[in-house]
């Protein structure tokens, strides 16, 4: 039975639809990915889906007792206190009580009153196993509730945030675009975590690394329709292309028909005699169907202005080392960067990346060694913070300066022009930038950095809040870049599409340096050390191990039971496998869609599930055989 159904709903914010007359049904354990243009609406469904938003027409029906949790897109800028204080925020009033009497019993001195008023509220309203649950989801996540919240890096706020979302025990967890400002470490996480995880969950992701791992069904959101597709990317890709170009036939027919009987009716007389009033009323319709037809969103037109060739050597950095605040963040580091090298920087959030770009482009002295910047460079930089807008001019002051014209590789364009390939229309480009949505400004951002004449580009995380198809747009142009390019991102597949070397942050002031991308880099890089990485699963509020307790343990004995599953896994592994495949085949078969909703649904559940024993029997293959 389904959690959730929406049943004709239609939802505007002015101006044509954004929803019209939609039809979704969440099934328990799917995992959806909602996808669509920028403006499209996919935010909107969630605060729909959540009960955050009413529609104008339809109905949304929950079944009895589902409860729904959503992980905003940014971190809200008024979240303070210890992260247990924001993680009980999640119960609502009870876990306010809870975080009140764990600051009064943790404070130097301790106010009885006080402490046994709140403790008489929480039995009153048998809240101590919230309590419980709050400890316990703070310990699944590895989060320390001790600490302050205002102090954690972007991930772990996120992190904080989901663990908020989950304490409520939400069967429907509802995920807006949550591996933004992530680094690559954390989004491998929350990727596994959200695997093991066991409701359903409904998210909007630009990261089709992220999509195609998780996905069980891909919901797309265009011109307000709502289509459903089983979650393969490259199927949806395929069956996607297919739909469009069926529809541009039809359009095509439909307007050579259209014209037809507008030749006919300016024939003259004849056409208004009485036996023709019927093809009259008909023009009128196809007229008035014409008229409310939706095209479909153009696509951006990406050019970069090319500056004369730089040098052969770009860069040359030799055993440079850098420190700051007491920090080692490079060490001996050497490198030398040629023209035409398309360069991509991997690390964790605040391992140095930032400051290792400064330091190759001159913008930063190095404490020890040199950096030397070729001849004849030219460098554009982009920006993931925005700082190069300014918030008092609109995106036509931004991208031209007080010039009426740009100049893009000897040809003159009016900035109006330019902008609209950006999908700018000429009043969203005479609009001030406050008013401009994530998107429009990475957008302006990549319009006002291509009309530079550049030979040497600088984009540190240009693909946030950019849809797939522009996503894409971004990957053909710059791989197709003549300059050279240093690149700083957390998309998986945009560094595999794009760069041919990596530089690696590899903690202690270490870079190493890698050739091809992100895939190539995981298979070349060494083997991590054990060690630290069972300390990071260890709750921060953990007792400190004995020196005995920090050696490897001894491998766990089986009993014969254990064993015996041991045995079998394998097998179970290949069947599991095996009906996973024979599953999704099903899905290729274009006769699959001509049965009815109810049986694609059933066969969808089937192949979550499915794939979701398969998950299963591998960890627990791994946990046996540890």
């Amino acid at each position: 039975m389904p959690l959730i159904t929406l049943q004709a709903v239609d939802f505007s914010v002015g101006g044509p639809l954004l929803l019209d007359g939609v039809q979704l049904s969440i099934e328990p354990g799917e995992r959806i990915a909602v996808i669509g243009r920028n403006g499209a609406g996919k935010s909107t469904l969630l605060k729909l889906l959540s009960g955050e938003l009413q529609p104008d027409d339809g109905e949304i029906r929950r079944e009895d007792g589902v409860r729904v949790a959503r992980l905003e897109q940014e971190v809200p800028a008024d979240t303070a206190g210890q992260v247990f204080d924001v993680v009980a925020g999640g119960l609502g009033g009870a876990g306010e009580l809870l975080a009140r009497f764990h600051h009064l019993s943790a404070a130097a001195v301790v106010d009885a009153a006080a402490l046994a008023e709140v403790q008489a509220r929480i039995e009153a309203a048998d809240a101590w196993s919230l309590d419980q649950r709050v400890s316990e989801v703070l310990t699944r996540l590895s989060l320390d509730g001790e600490a302050p919240f205002a102090k954690l890096s972007g991930g772990m706020r996120r992190r904080v945030m989901l663990a908020r979302a989950l304490v409520s025990q939400p069967d429907v967890l509802l995920l807006d675009e949550p591996t933004n400002h992530l680094d690559i470490e954390s989004i491998d996480w929350l990727e596994a975590f959200l695997r093991s995880w066991r409701g359903t969950l409904v998210f909007i992701t630009h990261d089709r690394r992220f999509m195609r791992s998780l996905a069980t069904r891909i919901v797309e959101i265009d011109r307000g329709a709502l289509t459903s597709w089983p979650g393969d990317w490259e199927n949806y890709l395929r069956r996607r292309e297919e739909r469009l170009h069926a529809e541009a036939q039809e359009n095509a027919r439909f307007d050579k028909l259209l014209a037809q009987e507008e030749v006919w009716i300016r024939q003259g007389i004849k056409a208004r005699r009485t036996r023709d009033e019927g093809r009259v009323r008909r023009l009128k319709a196809m007229r008035e169907e014409r008229a409310q037809r939706r095209e479909l969103t153009g696509k951006v037109r990406m050019e970069a202005a090319q500056a004369e060739a730089s040098g052969r050597k770009v860069i040359e950095a030799r055993d440079v080392s850098v420190a700051l605040g007491g920090r080692e963040l490079l060490r001996g580091f050497s490198t030398t960067i040629f023209r035409g090298d398309r360069i991509g920087l991997i690390g964790p959030n605040g391992s140095g990346k930032t400051t290792l770009l400064k330091t190759l482009l001159g913008e930063l002295s190095p404490d020890s060694g040199e950096v030397k910047l070729g001849s004849g460079l030219q460098i554009a930089y982009f920006d993931q913070y925005r700082a190069t807008l300014r918030e008092d001019w609109n995106a036509i002051e931004n991208v031209a300066e007080g010039r009426e014209f740009v100049e893009l590789n000897g040809s003159r364009k009016h900035v109006i022009g330019y902008l609209q390939d950006f999908l700018f229309t000429p009043e969203r480009a005479r609009a001030p930038i406050t008013r401009l949505s994530g998107g429009e400004r990475n957008r302006l951002l990549l319009a006002r950095l291509f009309a530079q004449p550049s030979n040497l580009l600088v984009m540190d995380e240009p693909t946030n809040d950019l849809d797939v198809e522009t996503l894409e747009l971004l990957e053909d142009l710059l791989a197709d870049y003549a300059g050279t390019l240093l690149l700083v991102s957390h998309d998986r597949d945009f560094l595999d599409g794009v760069v041919t070397s990596t530089l690696v942050m590899e903690g202690e002031g270490r870079v190493g340096e890698y050739v091809g991308g992100y895939s190539d880099w995981l298979r070349q890089r060494p083997a991590p050390r054990e060690a630290p990485r069972e300390e990071t699963r260890v709750p921060a509020r953990a007792p400190t191990p004995t020196p005995a307790a920090t050696a490897a343990p001894a491998r766990r004995k089986l009993s014969y039971r254990e064993s015996k599953e041991l045995e079998q896994l394998p097998a179970r592994i290949e069947a599991l496998e095996a009906r996973v495949a024979m599953l999704t085949d099903a899905l290729g078969d274009p006769a699959f869609y001509t049965r009815d909703a109810a049986a694609i649904t059933a066969h969808n559940a089937e192949l979550a599930a499915a794939q979701a024993e398969l998950d299963g029997a591998y960890a627990r293959w791994a946990e046996l055989d540890a």
